[in-house]
């Protein structure tokens, strides 16, 4: 699809309405509406709250940051038609009930569970999830893991035709949200295997010298270069987009030590070692041998999340992966290999945005994010028009919550995005 306009305060509402009309038939429960305007209602007020600035970052608390794995929260290793996908934080979530244990979530389920279990600000959590539910679910719920096995999701607006075709949950989301340059999963056209996590690479990751806060921020940085340099020098179809590349990648690096680390007293801002992570991903170590046993991912015991508030959220994320971008201008690189390992080639952005930005004013304020924003209308065809009634409620309850946030950025309104550009990379798919 062909998009002329994108929109700037108003981004997330640019993307949630960019579906195609012909393919949204049905509508929503009352109690999945009621849902939604619960949350976001409490997004509303946990926002004004800050803007007033009465939510202040508490001291370490054990009480109020232990995550309970006991009781309701044990771990329990999921069963045959229990569906786990590619993200180890969802995974641990479902495997101790926080979100339902068949694998399939609703938004206000996701939204919820990962504000109480790592921290992320409720923000931050409803855009993902939205997200999730619109790249490979139904608007309202999506699949963690592969193709929903039943006829169709919980509380969604479809039984089994999601918005951009059937629902294949986010196993199925390269270019959504799996991208080459991950952490701890191969590039798909590498191993036609994005899923799994990737055992030499894990190993790669501990081996790096530890940071001031274990495997923290400036640890995940420097593999991160790593990680793109490998791909770039051996997958023939590698691509970074503006999504890929500013947003997706740098949030898998960034969220593995600002959700996993555990914080103590002595560490509040938190401290991430190599058995936690291991917990978290699943991984055993025995005889000096790493052993990954698919979706049984959990959450340590003894465990303790964010300070109560100082949640992660949208600008939060924004203003790290923006700075450690800037810091790094080899990250600052779109386009891609055109079909052989090492042949990397640069999308200017002047022709990609119309000549809005270019590459001294990409550096400038949040716009960098703003450009990853601003692409992902590439994926979304425009379904303003077939939204009915409770579902239309429920899309302009959550766009009303969270466009204040995206206004904060400052983007300036691009006008045309010509995503033709990517073309010329055969990795490229959605284009994103």
């Amino acid at each position: 699809m062909k998009v002329s306009i994108l929109c700037s305060a108003t981004l997330f509402t640019c993307v949630t309405f960019a579906f195609p009309a012909n393919l949204l038939k049905g509508d929503i429960s009352e109690a999945t509406l009621a849902e939604i305007t619960s949350l976001t209602e409490t997004i509303t007020r946990n926002l004004e709250t800050k803007r007033q600035g009465g939510h202040v970052k508490r001291a370490f608390s054990a009480e109020a940051q232990r995550i309970s794995t006991t009781g309701d929260r044990r771990y329990i290793a999921p069963g045959s038609n229990d569906l786990r996908g590619p993200c180890p934080g969802l995974n641990a979530m479902a495997n101790h009930g926080y979100l339902p244990r068949n694998g399939i979530s609703t938004i206000t389920q996701m939204t919820t569970a990962a504000n109480e279990v790592f921290g992320m600000g409720l923000d931050l959590s409803a855009f993902l999830a939205v997200y999730s539910a619109i790249m490979a679910g139904d608007l309202t719920s999506f699949s963690i893991g592969g193709k929903p096995k039943s006829s169709g999701l919980l509380g969604g607006v479809t039984s089994s035709l999601g918005l951009l075709g059937e629902a294949q949950g986010l196993s199925a989301s390269h270019n959504r949200f799996e991208h080459d340059g991950s952490p701890l999963r191969a590039d798909l056209y590498s191993t036609g295997d994005p899923v799994s996590l990737n055992l030499g690479q894990l190993e790669q990751l501990l081996s790096m010298p530890l940071g001031p806060n274990g495997i923290d921020s400036s640890v995940m940085t420097a593999f991160r270069l790593e990680r793109v340099r490998h791909s770039i020098a051996t997958n023939g179809h590698y691509f970074a987009g503006p999504v890929t590349f500013f947003a997706l990648n740098p949030a898998t690096y960034l969220f593995t030590y600002r959700f996993f680390a555990n914080h103590t007293a002595e560490n509040p801002e938190g401290y991430l070692d190599a058995q936690t992570l291991m917990t978290f991903e699943g991984v055993t170590r025995e005889n000096g041998n790493y052993k990954w046993s698919p979706g049984r991912e959990r959450i340590p015991e003894n465990w303790y999340r964010r300070l109560i508030g100082d949640e992660y959220t949208i600008p939060a994320f924004t203003a790290e992966a923006v700075g450690t971008e800037l810091a790094n201008p080899e990250l600052i690189r779109l386009g891609g290999n055109t079909g052989q390992p090492n042949t990397f080639t640069g999308v200017d952005i002047d022709d990609l945005t119309g000549n809005v930005l270019n590459a001294q004013t990409l550096l400038e304020g949040n716009n960098i994010m703003c450009l990853a924003f601003a692409s992902a209308l590439q994926a979304s065809p425009d379904i303003l028009g077939g939204l009915v009634g409770n579902a239309l409620v429920a899309v302009q309850k959550l766009t009303d919550a969270l466009n204040p946030i995206f206004a904060s950025l400052n983007c300036p309104e691009i006008t045309k995005y010509d995503a033709t550009l990517f073309k010329a990379f055969p990795g490229a798919g959605s284009g994103l």
